[in-house]
């Protein structure tokens, strides 16, 4: 292990919790853009959906703003 982490230019420790991860879940060990978790995904898309939802809002915020108070 210590000589795989000095060739990797990585700390050993660094390389141990690699492994751990790797045998724990082989499918998603190394999540990212390409490869992310499910559960991760989804906060993703709520966040994205979240944001929308907001634009929406401050776009009628705007609309409503000059008309007069009666017409709300």
């Amino acid at each position: 292990m210590a000589q795989a982490a000095r060739d990797l230019d990585v700390y050993e420790n660094v390389l141990r919790k690699w492994v751990r991860e790797l045998s724990g879940d082989p499918q998603h060990a190394y999540p990212g853009h390409g490869q992310m978790k499910p559960d991760q995904q989804e906060i993703d898309r709520l966040r994205k959906e979240v944001a929308k939802l907001k634009a929406e809002r401050d776009i009628l915020k705007n609309v409503a703003g000059p008309w007069p108070a009666c017409a709300r």
